[in-house]
């Protein structure tokens, strides 16, 4: 039998010379001339450097007027954090620049419309312990932090997250009590690690999560959710996908909205977590300005593939206060699923979902194909526009 050799490991903070991009670079000499390569790749020191403040962002970008006004006025509903990383692919001239809205705060942020609220999804009444969703029959949602490397302006936990030290908002008490919920609920065989970001923890702190997750035997499959991938690129090092790679059945839901996220960075941490056979979803958030147009959605579903990464879902903006200026209407994202449907590869097109408020879940939307139903016959329009008859009796039986 032929073995394979082994190929030693780089250290778990190592990144091949030259990952960064030249847009990175440049960036990095510009704005952090004191900054090392090593350092600007160190997930740590990017962290530790994040534009938290109105005077930080101002030395970056040439500030709107509307965007001047909200940082000055507290950001809204949300605090201010841009890794140097993702402040490199902001346009530092445009405040129309769709990653740079997702970023900065608006005047319309303090601005609450009907329909919205704090808690939209119904998360806390799922909450029977805290740190804790269940709401679906065999599966939770268990926040383990508070903190993210950037914030986004429309995030649906807007009213749990924030703070500046890493992993350290929810304690070892709490990961406990959820850790005894799901031990006695053996219906739970699904578990979503989420928050805030989990890839905000040390190795060593999910490590060991996901150790006492493993050794619950009705847990079958384990997620994580994270848009560190797209933010912070960097947290995806070696040892990090070494550590993960020992706890399969392991999913991750990564979270991208445009392609200009998806960078050589980008495609570098995608192709980590998919070498050591993490299947990779995306979960997309229709956004006005940013993404909301078919060929923006394509191109980025597209770009997803090329990285190894399943588009999952597209959802519909959750109505978190002070989102409107985000939202579309949902016949818009019909618009746009219906332009990728039969136009593209099966596997670019997710699910358009609502997650509906007050706790409903998330439910699929799709265009209608059917016409009308002659006898026992079903008329349907096909992807371009065309009339075809199935037949489809009533009764067959």
């Amino acid at each position: 039998m032929n073995v394979l050799p082994i190929t030693p490991q780089p250290s778990p903070e190592h990144r091949p010379d030259g990952s960064a991009s030249a847009r990175s670079e440049a960036f990095r000499r510009a704005h952090f001339p004191e900054a090392t390569g090593a350092q600007w790749d160190d997930w740590r020191w990017q962290y530790r450097n994040r534009l938290t403040s109105p005077e930080a962002v101002a030395r970056i970008l040439t500030l709107g007027e509307d965007e001047r006004r909200a940082l000055l006025e507290g950001g809204g509903n949300l605090p201010l954090a841009i890794t140097p990383y993702y402040a490199s692919l902001l346009d530092p001239d445009n405040p129309e620049q769709g990653l740079r809205r997702t970023m900065l705060p608006a005047l319309a942020e303090f601005t609450r419309l009907p329909g919205e609220m704090a808690d939209p999804l119904g998360e806390e009444p799922a909450s029977p312990v805290p740190g804790l969703i269940h709401r679906y029959p065999d599966r939770a949602v268990f926040l383990v932090a508070t903190v993210c490397a950037a914030y986004c302006r429309y995030c649906n936990r807007s009213r749990m997250v924030g703070g500046t030290d890493p992993g350290q908002a929810i304690g070892r008490t709490q990961w406990e009590g959820a850790l005894a919920y799901i031990q006695d609920h053996p219906e739970v065989r699904d578990v979503l690690i989420s928050g805030g970001d989990p890839l905000s923890l040390s190795d060593a702190r999910l490590e060991w999560l996901l150790t006492r997750l493993r050794a619950i035997s009705h847990v079958e499959m384990i997620r994580i959710g994270t848009k560190m991938p797209a933010v912070l690129p960097q947290r995806i090092t070696p040892g990090l996908v070494g550590m993960l790679r020992q706890f399969h059945p392991l999913y991750m839901s990564l979270h991208f909205n445009h392609s200009d996220e998806i960078t050589p960075e980008a495609a570098e941490a995608c192709g980590r977590l998919a070498d050591a056979g993490i299947p990779l979803g995306s979960q997309t958030v229709l956004l006005k300005g940013v993404n909301d147009d078919p060929e923006t959605m394509k191109r980025l579903m597209h770009d997803l593939l090329k990285v190894r990464v399943r588009p999952y879902y597209i959802f519909q903006c959750d109505p978190i206060s002070g989102s409107g200026h985000f939202r579309t209407p949902v016949a818009r994202g019909l618009e746009i699923l219906r332009a990728l449907r039969g136009h593209t590869s099966g596997y670019a097109v997710p699910a358009y979902v609502i997650d509906a408020p007050g706790g409903g879940g998330k439910i699929p939307l799709l265009p209608d194909y059917r016409i009308r139903r002659e006898g026992d016959d079903l008329l349907l329009e096909n992807f371009e526009g065309k009339t075809f008859r199935y037949h489809d009796p009533v009764d067959i039986f």
